[in-house]
């Protein structure tokens, strides 16, 4: 874990709980660590549909990347290729609160997410139009 100042990222649908499906989140609470010491939320990102990842055309910034790590109870294989294709390190927890997280990620303590079967029955289309 490199030291100085730190992004880190929490994706929050309601911005209390961590919260899955970073790629098509859109809310996300972010915090600032200098030296893993303390933790400050910086902002909340509240991003307009076609800046959720799963829609971004890749045009231009994204405020995602310039995060250095993200937390999320969930997401799949290509948003975590393409966060670490921008530096961004993914990490899925079963942890539910979003500053316990941020700090077991910079103890080294963070708990994985829990895993969950691929069987496709849960209720929205998977329709990957690239």
């Amino acid at each position: 874990m490199k030291v100085g100042s730190l992004k880190i990222g929490v994706s929050s649908q309601n911005f209390r709980t961590i919260t899955g499906h970073a790629g098509k989140g859109r809310r996300f609470m972010v915090y600032e660590t200098y030296d893993g010491n303390e933790i400050q939320e910086l902002e909340r990102l509240d991003l307009p549909k076609e800046m959720a990842l799963h829609e971004w055309n890749g045009q231009g910034e994204h405020p995602l990347f310039e995060l250095d790590y993200l937390i999320t109870s969930g997401c799949g294989e290509g948003f975590m290729r393409k966060m670490s294709s921008r530096g961004v390190m993914v990490r899925a927890t079963a942890e539910t609160d979003p500053v316990t997280a941020v700090k077991a990620l910079l103890s080294n303590t963070l708990p994985p997410a829990a895993p969950h079967e691929h069987d496709h029955d849960h209720h929205h289309d998977h329709e990957h139009h690239h």
